[in-house]
């Protein structure tokens, strides 16, 4: 069959990789791809958001099943076009979206169906925001309701920090119409985990679990990123804490997407704060996480088109999914500057350097004549397996200064307790 993949970043890249293993395919496509992406698929000039494009596209190349990679076509209901269009696809539909493109509609969502999650108010009037300022005390969790490209949280210690936030999300609009809305929540402590989850009509099962890291800096410190890495599983991960994740979190969404006619196929992911409490909800998102899944997916063994395609065709339940016991950690190589303003076209150099069996997946890249330059503010993500995380950890470090761009930067504790 040939499939489409739709978006252009190191997520996609990583479902190409795998993707591409698959003996159902006769031909991989992805839609706008990147320089690596472009070595497994076959890539289109056509925008990951300009839906009619992809419909378009998918029609011309005779594409059998399109998998959707990025947030924002979700939202803007490219699933719903392909469908109506004869064209299977993968991920939810523009209604079940909302549970990433609005943080407001997945609280309310949370609270409704007794999932465990944090205090929240929204608000739309600025001034009323600022009034508002410490509702639950501090730190203050201050989250622009709309697509934010996962920078649009703010963990606000002080008053003057939360206020220069609210004046930057509601008045400069730094976040365009998604700080229209801005949602606050209880500060929860813990630690943060996230699990992946494919899910259909009838069925959620969790996939390896993972944990990302936000900030750009070490240590958790500075201001949030798209992800600066990631490793699977997560320490935090016990069989106790799974049971716990299952019986709390995943199970009640799955009922409460039933009970609210939200006919969700694609993947769940569940950002968590392991509380002392017990797990709690912090956002939902409606895909694959990036980097989270340059960190799983190595560590599949079943063939990931047949989930993609059980999940579409609500039979997911059919399907035994293996994965291996090995370790992963990636590391993402960001532009300097990110995530401000960041330089482009910066050449590429050490990435034949890399060994035959350390994974670098392209994020923001693009082959120019012979060099491979920067494009994005996350650049690459350099992935290893081993036995072990510490191990795993290693290889992937020991891989990542082999390779060099002008302003390179990244976190030195990816994977480390």
């Amino acid at each position: 069959m040939n499939v489409l993949i739709v978006g252009g970043g190191g997520r996609e890249h990583a479902l190409a990789w795998r993707l591409s293993k698959s003996k159902k395919i006769k031909k991989l496509f992805c839609a706008p791809g990147n320089a690596g992406i472009a070595k497994l698929a076959k890539c289109l000039p056509v925008s990951a958001e300009d839906v009619a494009g992809i419909v378009n596209a998918a029609r011309e190349n005779e594409i059998d099943f399109a998998v959707i990679g990025p947030e924002v076509p979700l939202a803007l209901g490219v699933v719903d076009a392909l469908l109506d269009s004869g064209i299977k696809a993968f991920g939810p539909n523009k209604k079940c979206a909302q549970l990433e493109a609005s943080k407001a509609f997945t609280k309310a969502f949370l609270i409704r169906h007794g999932i465990p999650t944090a205090k929240y108010m929204e608000f739309t009037d600025k001034d009323e925001l600022l009034g508002a300022v410490g509702i639950f005390g501090f730190p203050m969790v201050l989250k622009a309701d709309g697509l934010a490209a996962g920078k649009g949280v703010v963990i606000a210690e002080t008053t003057e920090e939360a206020r220069e936030a609210i004046e930057q999300m509601m008045g400069e609009k730094v976040f365009g119409a998604a700080g229209e809305r801005v949602v606050v929540e209880e500060y929860l402590r813990g630690t943060e985990a996230s699990v992946l989850c494919f899910v259909d009509e009838k069925t959620i099962v969790p996939m390896e679990s993972a944990q990302d890291y936000k900030r750009i800096f070490d240590d958790d410190k500075g201001p949030n990123t798209g992800g600066m890495g990631s490793y699977s599983p997560s320490y935090l991960f016990d069989e106790c804490l799974k049971k716990k994740v299952m019986s709390d979190i995943l199970a009640p969404t799955l009922k409460g997407l039933q009970s609210d006619g939200l006919d969700f196929k694609g993947v769940l992911y569940a950002g968590l704060m392991i509380t002392d409490e017990g797990p709690k909800v912090i956002e939902f998102n409606n895909r694959f996480g990036d980097p989270e899944t340059q960190a799983v997916l190595p560590r599949l063994k079943t063939d990931l088109l047949e989930i993609l395609l059980a999940v579409a065709e609500n039979r997911l339940g059919d399907i035994d999914i293996k994965w291996s016991d090995d370790k992963a950690v990636c590391i993402v190589l960001a532009s300097g500057g990110y995530p401000g303003n960041y330089r482009k076209g910066c050449v590429i150099n050490g990435l034949d350097a890399v060994d035959c069996d350390v994974t670098v997946f392209h994020a923001g890249t693009e082959a120019r004549g012979a060099e491979i330059v920067s494009t994005g503010g996350r650049v690459l993500g350099v992935t290893a397996v081993a036995a072990t995380h510490e191990e795993a950890g290693k290889r992937a470090y020991d891989n990542v200064e082999r390779i060099f761009f002008e302003g390179m930067q990244y976190r030195k504790d990816i994977g480390r307790i």
